[in-house]
């Protein structure tokens, strides 16, 4: 053990949806922490649920309509410490998802696109799969994930 790893005493375990529809994929710009950020929607594991069923809880809270789940693509193998709290480890669960309908929330076309310094302000947006960048995302383990994405033998877009 390291010095960082020394002061870890809990886990922070997190599921993802990486939902992509004709070659985009559905970001999630929110304001919380006092932070922007940039990052594929999902949330935090409840204790007594699983993660995809977190996944699914998440999906109603902020899209306001069900994902379907279609496969698990990625789970850490790395240690990350979490960001917003010292003493965690963070563990991100990476799901292909998509929506049971037609998005029933609002998309939006422009980056941040909501109240600016209104705590827990999210908006959701579409970005080509092709044109997205490591730097378009705010923390590493997505960017991980996006290049993975991108790197795949066959594609999913």
């Amino acid at each position: 053990m390291n010095r960082e790893t020394t002061e870890i005493k809990y886990f922070n375990v997190r599921a993802y949806a990486l939902i992509i529809e004709n070659g985009h994929i559905l970001l999630s710009d929110e304001f919380t922490h006092n932070m922007r950020m940039t990052k594929f929607p999902g949330g935090g594991v409840q204790f007594g649920e699983g993660p995809a069923d977190c996944l699914k809880r998440e999906a109603v809270e902020e899209f306001g309509q069900e994902i379907e789940i279609l496969d698990h693509f990625y789970t850490t193998h790395f240690f990350q410490k979490a960001l917003f709290y010292s003493d965690m480890q963070l563990i991100s669960i990476y799901y292909l998802a998509k929506l049971k309908k037609a998005p029933l929330f609002r998309i939006s076309e422009t980056i941040f696109d909501f109240e600016e310094g209104k705590e827990n302000s999210q908006s959701f947006r579409w970005v080509s799969l092709r044109t997205l960048q490591d730097s378009d995302l705010s923390f590493p383990i997505d960017r991980f994930v996006l290049n993975m994405l991108k790197n795949r033998e066959k594609p999913l877009y």
